[in-house]
């Protein structure tokens, strides 16, 4: 088997296939999150005390001096902490997402199974040819008969 077909038979393999739109569906989904928590959560949190976590900083040379991390890097080195504390809490966000989704995908699967329906009533030509088989197996068995010699 040439290399191309051995790749082709494991790209069009289900697996890989279901990876494939998992990824994709999960950027997508990592794209809304990312709008969550920078859109509705962080100006909720702004809201009781000005936070912006993407300006957080720490100046890693004396010559900055600048309040805005865009200024800040203009003027020397930093290292900005605070987009990674958003990044923290969009993952936080996505993986409680997740587990609910996982939790919900469980609980359906979980599901006990309907028993299923009594069986009909047997009519009355089937309760007959029940007594009739019950009868017949309650006979003595014929007698043998006597085996004919031959001479």
């Amino acid at each position: 088997m040439s290399l191309a077909s051995e790749f082709k038979a494991f790209v069009l393999r289900g697996n890989v296939m279901d990876l494939a739109v998992g990824v994709i569906i999960g950027g997508a989904f990592g794209t809304i999150v990312a709008s969550l928590t920078k859109d509705v959560i962080m100006p909720i949190i702004g809201a009781f005390g000005s936070v912006n976590f993407n300006d957080y900083f720490i100046p890693l040379s004396s010559a900055v001096t600048a309040t805005t991390l865009e200024a800040a890097r203009e003027q020397g080195p930093v290292l900005a902490f605070g987009a990674f504390v958003t990044a923290v809490i969009n993952f936080v966000i996505l993986a409680f997402i997740i587990f609910v989704m996982v939790k919900l995908v469980n609980q359906v699967l979980a599901a006990p199974q309907p028993t299923p329906a009594e069986p009909p009533a047997p009519t009355s030509e089937e309760r007959l040819l029940a007594e009739i088989r019950d009868l017949l197996a309650g006979q003595a068995p014929p007698p043998a008969r006597p085996a004919k010699s031959r001479r």
